[in-house]
């Protein structure tokens, strides 16, 4: 690949004193893993164009009249950034910190993870800048409409298809789809994904993404040897990601030996009973003061000596700073973009195993088609068989990816974005470009 082509102007690559002075820029740090996987792949400059920049990026203003009768405009953002391999999809967000850069490179990760398990999606994001948990229900309400009626001509179960994310859930989609309903004069259920069962969700979502971390640990637990039976397990994030990991691979037979949440954490070196945790956390709403363990902060459960670790909170929590202390054999990552790119390197010299978020944290995704499948089938899914073909989707993409791993030397979150990526290009071969 020429070189002008692999140094665009806004590429991470820099000198090696300010190597990684921006390295907690999601943007940044998904061009640079994209940039190797690309040049190892010897992508053709036309298509790596074509696939470093996202296809459409919306603004929206979102008027909202709030409960004191005055009128706030919040701001909402969505991002399609590949379309090739069929609709775009990916959630939405509502948080003070959402930002362009954010959702472009969020998006960007969804197309990489639809591609990687082979799910027949592009990649979406989206985001308002807003502080839910300072608003009201029918604050939430009339803003998410008008969010929805802002960014509809995008939105359709062939076109783009949203999702919950951080601060959003079922109840959030519900409005969603009844918005988008109500604007096409007949019910659209296939038009988001994270719906109440009752409305065309999919059973067995909510554990999806937590349950595919299960399977794809386990699938490293046995490439590398090791048994299940007592393999001791650091969660940190004890949302629903977290809770349900922690839960499933305890009853598979690993010790879970610390979780945490924002508040902090607690550690037990001979195990935590998490349905106790769990049932905790369900009546005080977060682990404070949960008392049988030590109690830990978020920083030294990174850093236990530990089999798997599961960062399953926030994105860029290992650092350049702290990834040479990390003593875990397994990283799963069940949060997008727990590591930045300047840590990938020293965790590969230090032999550590890791599951990359594109891979690890797919189970999400992956129900989220069988749900757009079954509402567009109007035929719904027994729980068990919806896992069962979410246990074949998982086992398979951890399988192609150690096997790309395998052939070209390299770690597996530089193989998974070769998959994807090469995935992505197949089809704009096939495809080529409208003109």
């Amino acid at each position: 690949m020429p070189t002008d082509l692999r140094l665009p102007t806004n590429a991470i690559v820099q000198p090696d004193k300010d190597r990684f002075l921006h390295e907690e820029n999601p943007f940044e740090a998904m061009m640079s893993r994209f940039d190797r996987a690309a040049d190892l792949l010897d992508l053709e400059p036309g298509l790596y164009k074509v696939l470093r920049k996202p296809e459409k990026q919306i603004i929206v203003a979102c008027p909202t009249m709030m409960d004191n009768g005055e009128i706030e405009v919040f701001t909402g953002i969505r991002v399609l950034y590949n379309t090739s391999r069929g609709p775009a999809k990916g959630g939405i967000r509502f948080d003070m910190n959402v930002t362009l850069d954010e959702v472009t490179a969020l998006a960007a990760w969804m197309t990489w993870k639809c591609a990687v398990v082979n799910v027949p999606f592009g990649g979406a994001k989206g985001g308002v800048i807003c502080d839910p948990l300072r608003m009201s229900a029918g604050e939430l309400e009339r803003l998410t409409r008008r969010y929805t009626a802002g960014i509809i001509n995008t939105l359709g179960p062939d076109s783009d298809v949203p999702a919950p994310d951080v601060n959003t859930n079922e109840r959030v989609m519900a409005w969603i789809m009844d918005t988008y309903s109500m604007h096409k004069n007949h019910t659209v259920t296939a038009v988001v994904t994270g719906k109440p069962v009752e409305m065309g969700g999919s059973l067995g979502r909510r554990e999806a993404t937590g349950r595919g971390c299960m399977f794809v640990t386990k699938e490293a637990l046995a490439h590398l040897g090791m048994t299940l039976k007592g393999t001791t397990v650091a969660i940190q994030g004890f949302g629903n990601v977290g809770s349900v990991t922690a839960q499933l691979l305890a009853r598979e037979g690993c010790r879970i030996v610390a979780v945490s949440d924002r508040t902090g954490g607690v550690y037990n070196p001979a195990g935590l009973d998490v349905d106790d945790v769990i049932n905790w956390v369900k009546h005080h709403k977060t682990i404070e003061g949960y008392a049988k363990g030590e109690s830990i902060t978020n920083d030294e459960l990174l850093l236990l000596d530990v089999d798997v670790l599961v960062p399953a909170a926030l994105e860029n929590v290992i650092t350049t700073k702290n990834a040479g202390k990390i003593r875990a054999r397994i990283i799963c990552e069940g949060a997008n973009g727990p590591t930045t790119a300047g840590a990938d390197a020293i965790l590969e010299e230090k032999g550590i195993f890791v599951i990359p978020d594109i891979l690890a944290n797919a189970g999400g995704v992956t129900v989220s088609y069988f749900e757009w499948v079954q509402d567009r089938g109007g035929y719904f899914w027994s729980e068990d068989v919806v896992n069962d073909r979410l246990r074949d989707i998982m086992v398979r993409g951890f399988r192609d990816v150690l096997e790309l791993s395998r052939q070209h030397k390299v770690n597996m979150r530089t193989a998974a974005y070769m998959l994807s990526i090469s995935r992505v290009a197949t089809v704009h071969r096939l495809r080529g470009i409208y003109a």
